[in-house]
């Protein structure tokens, strides 16, 4: 399955920038999603699940199943935008609460065997410096994730996201 998350608030610009990946499971702002609380019920109370229950609280579970996911986001400060960073956060019952020691680093454990190729990206007028930091924050997330991170692009605009995207 192929995944793709994005801010893009007009669905007409959103169809004409996926339609060429075919089937795919689209997640997009529809104004319900509900911030993450930092409570790790996901990892607790209902491990591998949200306690909060929206069309957001099985982002782990979808993901689980996925093997590309695809996110275009606006380019905020280096980062993602607030709808896509909170459909991250509210992804973390995906991983374990427990470490292990991953390339030298720690990092949370896997809990699926999936393997999932990450493309992202960014829209918006950007900096270099800010280019550089979204494309360590696309790599913090794969990482985090055990994602392989296929790519990271940017553009001016949504036009430019379009070919970017395959």
């Amino acid at each position: 399955m192929r995944v793709v998350i994005h801010d893009l608030k007009d669905e007409d610009s959103a169809g004409k920038v996926i339609e060429h990946l075919g089937d795919v499971h689209v997640i997009a702002d529809d104004g319900t999603i509900h911030r993450c609380l930092g409570c790790f019920g996901c990892w607790t109370k209902t491990p591998g699940v949200c306690v909060i229950r929206d069309a957001y609280g099985d982002m782990g579970a979808l993901f689980s199943k996925c093997s590309e996911v695809f996110i275009i986001s606006k380019c905020c400060y280096g980062g993602f935008s607030p709808f896509v960073k909170n459909v991250l956060d509210r992804s973390i019952s995906y991983v374990h609460p427990y470490f292990v020691n991953k390339d030298g680093e720690m990092h949370h454990k896997r809990r699926y065997k999936n393997h999932v190729r990450l493309q992202v990206s960014f829209y918006g007028e950007t900096t270099e410096q800010e280019r550089e930091t979204a494309k360590g924050v696309a790599q913090s997330i794969a990482t985090n994730l055990w994602w392989d991170l296929a790519g990271v692009s940017f553009g001016d605009d949504i036009a430019d996201i379009r070919g970017a995207i395959s």
